[in-house]
């Protein structure tokens, strides 16, 4: 009875989420909520259409849900429906989004409970060595790698391909695409299913951009086009090279990009992977195969893609015409607008950029660009092992 009343009038859940940071500590400064408004609880609603079972949980069904106010209007904190609104405005303009994730992570032969105990140090990796694109590496550990597969395929999240990358114990694995909000959940599925399969094989992985700073760190591609109802993809051209509106649309993601670059990269870790040489962008740059250029971040799937559509509808109502593209080495190329080099910096852009709030709602840019600068903040208070090995006895 309770299931069968949940699937047709939603439940109660508290709001408390948008509340408190990733370590569920809350928030120093109050938005839509907080203990001015007692932490209510929201109406949160089934979405049907994500049921799956999962295969790892045997007998055990799964639903993603969607949070509403009191009222019964989308909550404007939640990303999902942020993406979904910038979805809806694509279909206005006669187009659906399409798009596909791919993730790099690093496995460890650790468990949560040694990751705490050894404070996040000298951890054991899967496997030793730098092995990008070894076939004997996924081929020793394929018990792994295809339990990922297939699991995946029976959780509707069906992968392209899985390979290792550079460094010990990390893969990389790209997700089949998909349209609308679908393309979303699939990635965020993707990584959840990932730490919950991992243990079941005695490791654990992370996502974490850079979580040692000799070793390659992990990044995550959005690749994405707008198709017609035809199912054309919008983005080619006859000639072989890019439509008018992708180029309408990339101008539209290189103009918003240092204003954006806080949603593509969330978090003061992110900015130690962004800089020159480690196949991370640093500035507004874009080029046909190239490595070294923005466009061709580790973050929320939504919010990225979000930001992502929202820049790129952008550049189509606009009509912008991008720089031309970078055929060199984007690091050395001289005249490139700098993407922000720290979340501080990045925050400030995003909380005045007229585009983003366009794109993404004065109400939800000014809760995040909150909730960036509590975390700056928290950054700045901390000391660090290399402050103490640096300055303990020089000083």
């Amino acid at each position: 009875q309770k299931r069968e009343a949940a699937a047709t009038g939603g439940l109660g859940f508290c709001d408390v989420l948008f509340g408190w940071d990733v370590n569920d500590d809350l928030y120093d400064q109050e938005s839509l909520t907080g203990w001015h408004t007692g932490y209510p609880d929201a109406q949160a609603k089934i979405d049907l259409d994500t049921f799956r079972i999962v295969p790892w949980e045997p007998n055990t069904a799964f639903f993603l849900i969607d949070i509403y106010d009191s009222d019964g209007s989308p909550y404007p904190l939640s990303p999902r429906h942020l993406l979904s609104d910038l979805i809806e405005r694509a279909k206005g303009m006669g187009f659906t989004f399409r798009a596909a994730a791919e993730y790099e992570y690093f496995f460890f032969r650790e468990t949560s409970h040694s990751l705490h105990e050894k404070e996040f140090r000298d951890l054991t990796p899967l496997s030793p060595g730098m092995f990008g694109y070894s076939a004997v590496r996924a081929s020793t550990y394929s018990e792994l790698v295809h339990n990922v597969i297939e699991s995946m395929d029976e959780f509707d999240v069906t992968i392209e391909g899985m390979h290792t990358e550079t460094g010990p114990g990390v893969y990389e694995t790209a997700i089949r695409h998909s349209d609308g909000i679908s393309a979303a959940d699939k990635s965020a599925l993707f990584k959840n299913g990932i730490k919950e399969l991992a243990p079941q094989h005695d490791v654990v992985a992370t996502f974490m951009a850079k979580w040692n700073a000799n070793l390659p760190g992990c990044s995550g591609h959005i690749h994405q086009s707008l198709i017609d109802e035809d199912g054309n993809n919008l983005f080619a051209s006859e000639r072989g090279s890019l439509s008018d509106l992708a180029r309408s649309y990339l101008a539209g993601i290189l103009e918003l990009l240092p204003a954006m670059t806080s949603l593509y990269c969330p978090n003061i870790n992110s900015y130690k992977r962004a800089v020159p040489g480690v196949w991370s962008p640093i500035n507004v740059s874009w080029g046909v195969d190239n490595r070294t250029t923005a466009v061709r971040a580790i973050a929320n799937p939504y919010l990225a893609m979000a930001a992502c559509l929202a820049s790129g509808l952008h550049g189509i109502e606009k009509g912008l015409e991008p720089q031309d593209p970078i055929s060199g080495n984007a690091y050395e190329t001289d005249g490139l607008l700098n993407l922000p080099s720290n979340l501080g910096t990045a925050a400030s852009i995003l909380k005045t950029s007229e585009g983003a709030r366009k794109g993404l709602t004065d109400a939800f840019i000014d809760h995040y660009v909150m909730t960036r600068e509590y975390e700056v903040r928290l950054y700045e208070k901390a000391v660090t092992d290399w402050e103490l090995k640096r300055y303990f006895e020089a000083t």
